[in-house]
């Protein structure tokens, strides 16, 4: 015997009810879909958030770190502002809850990356999509802007360490389903302060070293590196130092030395741009990924999801940044970042 009309209408509201409260309705939020990890993967994003400061005075002596520490220390709406900012194009991401793995660069302590922490959670209204963890280590360099990570995967904190010496490269190991997952963050030395690129280079050399030593202990090891590299994918401390290749069947190959692969070649063939110089873009932050990511291993890397986030742009759709304290703009008028972040996803097996 048939519903009537009215009745049937219920129903189907009902049933549209119930799907969407098991995760098997549309998409939530702006970014992509939402549901089960094992069925969507993980969100992994590299961004240089500018010069971000933590609220206390650190008495920092030199240009511009003595500006920004003073600055935020004392300007409350200021630091407010940056945070909202950036919590907006980080939660603008992954169905609303925001990438999974956050990797920061030029961050002034752990407190910097905690009062972002916070600032997330503040705004995720699902407890269970909070981060719970938050990792860094100080690498004493010459400048405040390390690298660390938020993350609500399973991390392992007691592995998590610098790599080289006073240079800004944050290794750890995460976990998901019981699989191992290694990200190398990473920040390299600027083209104003290294005009030859020999600083990069060295950074390139360390990150490689310890990627190969991982990778002979296990061929097929989950492994990524991010960063802002202050070069292209084709400069040589990417290309020849980190043996970042933009050449996947090279990579696959295993061959002898180990390459990484170069999820942001193409973007930079394209004329994209993670930052500008005047009008000309580059793409500085980068990711690449070993080959136990390409098939076969514990995780795999969809090389179609890498993305420039070009959100939070200004008017020529470079990213608009937030600047310091002797910027004009009022705060309505900020950004979040003079780099606009990367993303990739990853899932646990093939």
């Amino acid at each position: 015997m048939s519903l009537p009309h009215r009745w049937r209408v219920v129903a189907i509201l009902l049933a549209l009810v119930g799907a969407v409260a098991l995760g098997c309705g549309p998409a939530a939020g702006p970014g992509g879909p939402r549901g089960r990890p094992e069925e969507l993967g993980y969100l992994l994003c590299f961004w240089n958030v500018e010069n971000f400061f933590d609220d206390r005075v650190d008495g920092w002596t030199k240009s511009p770190d003595r500006e920004y520490d003073t600055w935020f220390a004392n300007d409350k709406a200021a630091l407010a502002k940056k945070i909202e900012n950036l919590c907006k194009v980080l939660l603008g991401m992954n169905g609303g809850r925001g990438p999974d793995v956050i990797a920061l660069a030029e961050l002034e302590s752990y407190y910097s990356a905690e009062l972002l922490q916070k600032g997330l959670n503040a705004r995720l209204k699902n407890e269970a999509d909070h981060y719970p963890t938050v990792l860094y280590k100080d690498p004493a360099g010459g400048r405040s802007i390390a690298c660390g990570i938020i993350t609500r995967l399973k991390a392992h904190k007691d592995r998590t360490r610098l790599l080289g010496k006073r240079q800004r490269i944050l290794e750890v190991h995460l976990e998901a389903e019981g699989r191992e997952l290694v990200v190398i963050a990473s920040h390299w030395s600027s083209r104003l302060s290294d005009k030859t690129g020999k600083a990069r280079g060295h950074y390139a050399d360390q990150i490689y070293g310890r990627f190969r030593a991982i990778h002979k202990a296990n061929p097929k090891v989950a492994l990524l590196v991010c960063g802002d590299f202050n070069d292209n994918p084709t400069d040589p401390s990417a290309s020849e130092h980190l043996h970042a290749s933009d050449d996947v069947a090279k990579v696959k190959a295993s061959g002898e030395p180990p390459l990484l692969y170069n999820l942001f070649a193409e973007h930079y063939k394209k004329g994209e741009g993670s930052l500008y110089f005047g009008a000309k873009p580059f793409v500085f932050d980068q990711m690449a990924v070993s080959a136990g990511l390409l098939g076969g291993g514990d995780w795999s890397v969809d090389g179609s999801s890498a993305t420039i986030v070009k959100e939070m742009a200004d008017r020529r759709g470079r990213p608009n940044r937030f600047g310091g304290p002797k910027d004009k703009r009022g705060m309505a008028e900020r950004g979040a970042s003079d780099h606009f972040p990367v993303t990739v996803r990853l899932k646990v097996g093939r």
